[in-house]
C-alpha cells in the first residue's frame, strides 16, 4: 500500500471512530453532517472495509461503525 494510500485510510478511520464516539458516549446525543462535507456514504464504507481488512478495527467496532453510518440520512 502507498504512503498516500495509508495515510488516507488512517485518516478516514480517525474521522468515522471519532464520530462515534460522540455518538455512543450518551444515549441522547447526534450526529449532525453539515452540507459541507464532501464524503459519500459509499467511500465511508469503503474506508471502514479497509480498516477492518487491516485489522485497525474489531468485528463489533466495524459493526457499530458501518450501523452509524447507514442510518444516517444522505
Amino acid at each position: 500500500m502507498k504512503p498516500i494510500h495509508h495515510f488516507a485510510l488512517i485518516a478516514s478511520v480517525v474521522v468515522v471512530l471519532g464520530t462515534i464516539a460522540g455518538c455512543v458516549s450518551s444515549s441522547s446525543s447526534r450526529v449532525t453532517v453539515q452540507d459541507s462535507t464532501k464524503i459519500s456514504k459509499g467511500q465511508e464504507l469503503n474506508d471502514l472495509v479497509r480498516a477492518k481488512e487491516l485489522g485497525a478495527l474489531t468485528d463489533s467496532e466495524y459493526e457499530s461503525v458501518r450501523k452509524v453510518i447507514m442510518n444516517r440520512s444522505n
